[in-house]
């Protein structure tokens, strides 16, 4: 049976990850935009995009837009091959399973 990446298994990354899946390859969402997105807290969404970020499967880059600093987050090229790779997993273990 195929494994499933543990980083991305978690829910709540596994819901990052898909939502961060949705945009383009060379787009990224606004760190607040991305929370009100998903429903989570700060301080949650902060933990599990750091453990994303730890496996090198999300980019994170802190800017300014005039005074106010921003974080922008976007799935990385590493980020997008495993999640490809974990629905595919999936694909195969749900189907395995029927």
């Amino acid at each position: 049976m195929t494994e499933l990446d543990p980083v991305i298994h978690a829910a709540a990354r596994l819901r990052i990850s898909a939502a961060l899946a949705t945009l383009a390859a060379d787009e990224s969402i606004t760190f607040p935009r991305l929370q009100e997105l998903l429903d989570m807290t700060a301080g949650n969404l902060s933990t599990h995009l750091r453990k994303l970020e730890d496996a090198e499967y999300v980019d994170v880059e802190k800017a300014h837009r005039g005074r106010t600093p921003v974080t922008y987050v976007a799935l990385s090229v590493r980020g997008r091959r495993a999640f490809e790779d974990y629905t595919a997993a999936l694909r195969e273990v749900l189907g395995g399973s029927s």
